[in-house]
């Protein structure tokens, strides 16, 4: 990973998106998204996670977030993403709806394969690509790009109608995550 693509400032807010490998649409089942937004409460209430923006696409997610419990944000991040990646496979496995199970498994072997760090299955791509977010400007960019990510993929006609993202807090409505901090 270059330099330029680090988290160099614990306090700062950042923006990152983490791939599934491969860029597998899984997140086409609402079961496996749910398991995005339960852990992403779960960080909120119990590991100092503030959330200002977040996006759940089909193989990838979006989120502006920062960590303010005194964790290192990557820290934070590589939790959560550990997490997710056991609860999801372990969901697809134990899914008996999921029609493509075993190609999913052979997907994410394959990719924990050619990975040292993992001893069977590689869910999550490794790059998240962290931006600090250092003016308001970037911040409403940033806000913007991921709210408009299912229009620009015509999933829906406006943001605030997708239901897996932030865009119906910044809508006045309430979201699936409670206390996203709304930033105008």
């Amino acid at each position: 990973m270059s330099r330029g693509w680090k988290f160099h400032n614990p306090a700062g807010v950042y923006f990152v998106s983490f791939a599934v490998v491969e860029w597998l649409d899984v997140f086409t089942r609402n079961e496996y998204k749910n398991i995005i937004i339960d852990s992403l409460q779960f960080c909120q209430k119990e590991k100092g996670m503030e959330i200002f923006a977040w996006c759940i696409m089909t193989n990838h997610v979006h989120l502006i977030f920062r960590s303010v419990k005194g964790q290192k944000p990557e820290l934070l991040l590589g939790d959560f993403k550990r997490f997710t990646s056991k609860e999801i496979v372990k969901a697809i496995i134990d899914n008996p709806r999921e029609s493509r199970k075993e190609w999913l498994l052979e997907q994410f072997e394959k990719a924990g394969a050619k990975a040292s760090n993992v001893s069977k299955y590689q869910f999550w791509r490794h790059d998240n690509k962290p931006i600090e977010l250092w003016s308001n400007d970037v911040i409403d960019e940033k806000i913007n790009y991921i709210h408009n990510n299912p229009v620009e993929e015509r999933l829906v006609y406006k943001a605030e109608e997708y239901v897996y993202s932030s865009a119906k807090d910044y809508a006045g409505e309430r979201g699936l995550i409670e206390g996203v901090i709304v930033v105008y």
